[in-house]
């Protein structure tokens, strides 16, 4: 389970993390993420429609990335703001597919945002 702490609750939150920072997307999932301070612990949303399919399924491909982004938070306990968006090819997706392309398109995301920072502390983008 994911703790209330590490979870994007508001729709101010969702809108930032969205509009700004990083995105990656495979076939079930697209992510965007941006990095917060270092002291703030990561926090996870997710937005399942009903593009999706019925409360079932969307509730079971929540849960799914749910328990997915609750192992990455165990590694990642502070520094990141990402929102996990579903795909409509998530609802037919099997538990080893849509963790694959959970875990791609986070860990392209983080690189992008580690990458950045990383440039404009040595000055390199204004």
């Amino acid at each position: 389970m994911l703790p209330m702490t590490h979870r994007v609750r508001t729709a101010a939150d969702f809108a930032r993390i969205v509009r700004s920072g990083a995105r990656s997307g495979r076939r079930n999932v697209v992510l965007y993420g941006s990095r917060t301070e270092e002291s703030s612990p990561s926090r996870v949303g997710f937005i399942v429609g009903k593009n999706v399919g019925n409360a079932v399924t969307r509730n079971l491909v929540k849960r799914r990335l749910r328990h997915a982004s609750a192992e990455w938070v165990v590694a990642h306990p502070h520094g990141y703001d990402v929102v996990v968006r579903a795909l409509p090819a998530a609802a037919d997706s099997d538990w080893p597919a849509l963790r694959k392309d959970f875990t791609g398109s986070l860990a392209a995301v983080v690189r992008r945002l580690d990458g950045s920072d990383t440039a404009e502390r040595q000055g390199r983008v204004s």
